[in-house]
């Protein structure tokens, strides 16, 4: 199977593994995977349990022109991720419930575990409401992602990045526990977050270090 094909099939079981873990409903939500020039991604509007591998559209990163179906309505955020980030090599876009609600309250995720911390930064930001598929989405959501590993986005969902695939679900996972927990940890008081300086040592440390020893 050539390297185009495999990225097409990581895609399409990544969307079903999504929706089975209830990190997407339905057709929501969208996955990528950086290949060279070329970016991987789901198609619009797509049930990504009748997906073939055909069916996964493929976009050339430097001109936008795209083969088979049509992309995702998001892939203009994707294509500049991978734009302005060189280390990203995969994205992915979910509507997980605790990350929605935090989306929703408009409330920045503190530092208030060490996973979090850790994989995805000192803070997890929320862009700024756009409309869905528009740049000023795209803007909005670059901004919050400065220094980031995920964003929430205001009254939609949340976005994280990996290295690769694995690592973007990793994030997805991490950002959802760390917004049920500081969600239910305000119930019992308020959240307590880590303090700053020691969330971004944590954090330099899984990117430089930890993460490539867990890798190998």
């Amino acid at each position: 199977m050539d390297p185009i094909t495999q990225t097409q099939q990581a895609v399409r079981e990544m969307g079903i593994h999504l929706v089975e873990t209830g990190l997407v409903v339905g057709t929501w939500g969208n996955i990528s995977v950086r290949l060279d020039d070329k970016v991987v991604i789901t198609p619009s509007g797509a049930d990504y349990n009748q997906l073939t591998n055909e069916d996964i559209p493929i976009i050339d990163l430097l001109t936008g022109d795209h083969v088979g179906p049509k992309p995702s309505s998001e892939k203009d955020l994707h294509i500049e991720v991978y734009r302005q980030r060189k280390e990203i090599n995969a994205v992915i876009h979910v509507h997980s419930p605790h990350a929605s609600t935090l989306a929703a309250a408009r409330r920045e995720l503190p530092p208030v575990l060490d996973d979090v911390a850790q994989l995805i930064g000192p803070s997890v930001r929320v862009a700024d409401y756009a409309l869905p598929g528009t740049k000023r989405i795209v803007k909005k959501t670059m901004r919050a992602l400065r220094g980031r590993m995920a964003a929430l986005m205001a009254n939609h969902g949340a976005i994280c990045l990996g290295r690769d695939l694995d690592e973007a679900l990793l994030c997805c996972q991490v950002l959802e526990k760390g917004c049920k927990a500081f969600i239910e940890a305000e119930f019992l008081g308020g959240a307590k977050s880590i303090n700053r300086f020691e969330a971004v040592l944590m954090h330099q440390i899984f990117l430089k270090k930890y993460s490539k020893q867990w890798k190998a």
